[in-house]
């Protein structure tokens, strides 16, 4: 193998490839990227066997061929050169860089030894808005919780129907699901339970793409697909296997009938919950008291090493005066992912579930638990 590649163009793919590889002593070849030929493209893959990134550059090949090589060392190294054109060249399982002035060579492995990484041929697929979905991910990722009794709920649920997607994630005290819109009807529903490395990692790949993404389903195995803007031909493939499981039929958790529905100031309320939380104590408790006669809500903490802090914050409040506690961590993550100006706070009891969700915006809902009071 010898090509010629833009420093820059092949910096930033490696930046990519390299994200999932570990340190893994049982299975070294797994610290490595594949680099190989294909067509008019240079292909990098890496894999930690339960996701797989492929993507592709335009460069101008020389010769066809393949190596395996370390991944993070790889990256730091072309890090390291000059911004200028860079020649490769794969001889006997190793790797010959030259770079301006530059003439390196690294040790490589036989690209047979790489794990296969499977193919999705004549699979029945989907195609979604890049924005949305990255939007989407973005409100949930971070409410999955790894958890070995559990499992299913380590992961982002996708349950397609007609045309649309919701995306859903829980850690068994707050839950977050968002509704995606799909230019196209399904014939058929569809569901899985994405690992929360896999939907962080193509939540990251599609920041700032447009386009369509197209997702591809097969019974233990999803792939994400990005197309190049230029040709006909993919940008990037994230393959991943799926958490086996039925998904919690999370949906029998969110209320419908309410005691007390608010309407307050998104970022006044986020600042006065973070002041809060510097007097919340051990426990992470703020206290909520909804006060529909003077249409305002109290927000109290105390610690007894530190003191008290109590706020008041004006609000459109209609049904019964309650009060609620909360860990203030998971108030603050709810908050942060609406993005409206005004938010909408539904309390069903006093240690019933409760809902947060964006004036003007049904797509997205997060239900949060009460705490009890100390």
């Amino acid at each position: 193998m010898k090509i010629e590649v833009l420093k820059e163009n092949l910096k930033t793919n490696l930046n990519i490839t390299e994200r999932i590889v570990g340190k893994n002593l049982s299975l070294p070849i797994l610290n490595n990227v594949l680099i190989a030929t294909d067509n008019n493209f240079l292909s990098l893959t890496s894999t930690d066997l339960e996701i797989s990134i492929k993507l592709w550059i335009l460069v101008k090949i020389l010769k066809s061929g393949s190596v395996v090589v370390p991944a993070k060392f790889l990256s730091a190294f072309i890090s390291s050169l000059p911004n200028e054109k860079i020649t490769i060249e794969a001889k006997d399982h190793n790797l010959y860089v030259e770079c301006g002035k530059v003439k390196t060579q690294i040790q490589g492995f036989n690209p047979e030894e790489f794990p296969i990484i499977p193919e999705f041929k004549d699979s029945e697929f989907i195609e979604v808005d890049s924005k949305k979905l990255h939007n989407g991910l973005s409100q949930i990722i971070d409410i999955a919780s790894l958890s070995q009794s559990r499992p299913e709920i380590s992961g982002v649920y996708f349950s397609f129907s007609k045309n649309s997607i919701k995306v859903v994630a829980t850690d068994s005290f707050r839950l977050g699901e968002k509704n995606i819109n799909l230019e196209e009807s399904l014939k058929k529903d569809y569901s899985f339970i994405l690992p929360q490395k896999s939907a962080r990692e193509i939540m990251n790949i599609l920041e700032n793409k447009e386009g369509l993404v197209k997702i591809c389903f097969s019974s233990n195995q999803v792939l994400f697909e990005v197309p190049m803007k230029e040709v006909n031909h993919p940008q990037v493939q994230i393959t991943s296997r799926l958490i086996e499981g039925e998904y919690p039929n999370y949906q029998d958790i969110i209320p419908t009938k309410f005691k007390t529905n608010a309407v307050l100031k998104r970022d006044e309320f986020l600042n006065q919950v973070k002041t809060a939380s510097l007097f919340s104590g051990k426990v992470n408790e703020v206290k909520l008291l909804f006060n529909q006669e003077r249409q305002e809500i109290e927000i109290f903490s105390a610690s007894q090493d530190l003191g008290e802090n109590k706020s008041v914050l004006p609000a459109k409040i209609e049904g019964e005066s309650i009060s609620a506690s909360f860990n203030y961590k998971y108030l603050i993550d709810g908050i942060l992912n609406i993005k409206s100006s005004e938010i909408m706070f539904d309390i069903s009891k006093e240690e019933g579930p409760c809902i947060l969700k964006p004036v003007g915006d049904f797509s997205y809902l997060y239900v949060v638990m009460p705490i009890k009071s100390m």
